[in-house]
């Protein structure tokens, strides 16, 4: 267990790694965890050493992050990749933690998991879904997803791609600095929640005047969980999605439900070959090269 952002609540922390010993886990973390430096948990220093320090322990299998929130960006440049290359292993985030998944990618080529966290999913009754969490960390390939989680066509079409992506906010505060994103030959995925329609629309924009949706295979949106502008508001989010990327000439799909979600966190390993269909009302994504080994 790391935190890499922000602080986070000892009791929920506490009940996510309940449960995850309840799935057979034994449970690893340091003291130094529950340090706070303002909304941090702990200084960037601390942060940064926690993180490369699991990836190193040999008797550590999996990384799993605590929450989100805010202030994995300042690990980026005290990090030495080499050594997480040299000691690869899943780790599994979403949030903030975006910032370290998509560096990690492009700089090192290591698969990723966008999905359940420990303060924050492990945490609730039903906070995970279980299938994909197995399929994804025991590399199957036979790794579907379908209408059944209320997936939305919005553009038909079928593309093969590298799946890639995570927090809207995080791929657009990337642009512009060393560690910007590379989403060219991508099926690109894009979650957040509580931001207004016309946030949503500025970072889309913003990726697509970077030319940062010019070279994607494809699109898969979350669940977009409560970003809408008020309760009456005359227009949906899809609608002001479609205005940006209708025009791309690739499939898009809406309503994949991982990352900052209502319920049961899907899993979904970033870094991996996958194909996306969007036919008619059904989507179906199928990851097609095994994420660990």
């Amino acid at each position: 267990m790391v935190a890499p952002a922000s602080y986070f609540a000892r009791q929920d922390f506490e009940a996510g790694c309940e449960a995850l010993r309840g799935l057979g886990y034994k449970v690893v973390f340091d003291e130094a965890i529950f340090e706070r430096d303002l909304y941090f948990a702990g200084s960037a220093q601390r942060r940064a050493r926690e993180l490369e320090s699991m990836f190193a322990r040999a008797d550590v299998d999996a990384i799993i992050c605590a929450r989100g929130g805010y202030g994995a960006n300042y690990l980026l440049p005290l990090l030495d990749v080499k050594k997480i290359a040299a000691s690869p292993k899943p780790l599994v985030g979403y949030s903030d933690v975006t910032s370290l998944m998509t560096y990690f990618c492009d700089s090192i080529g290591l698969v990723t998991f966008h999905g359940p966290m420990v303060a924050k999913d492990f945490a609730k009754p039903d906070g995970i879904e279980s299938g994909s969490w197995a399929a994804a960390l025991t590399g199957s390939t036979n790794f579907n997803f379908t209408a059944d989680s209320k997936m939305q066509a919005l553009v038909q079409g079928s593309a093969e791609g590298v799946l890639y992506g995570g927090c809207l906010s995080m791929l657009a505060a990337s642009l512009g600095t060393p560690y910007e994103i590379h989403t060219e030959g991508t099926i690109l995925f894009i979650e957040d929640v509580a931001t207004k329609p016309y946030q949503i629309d500025r970072m889309l924009m913003q990726l697509k005047l970077a030319g940062k949706l010019a070279g994607v295979c494809g699109i898969i949106f979350g669940e977009m969980l409560d970003c809408v502008q008020s309760g009456n508001q005359p227009y949906t989010l899809q609608e002001v999605i479609m205005r940006i990327v209708g025009d791309l000439g690739v499939p898009v799909a809406y309503g994949l439900r991982s990352g900052h979600v209502s319920r049961s966190n899907i899993t979904l390993p970033l870094g991996v070959s996958a194909q996306l269909n969007v036919n008619g009302s059904n989507v179906l994504l199928n990851i097609t090269e095994s994420s660990t080994t």
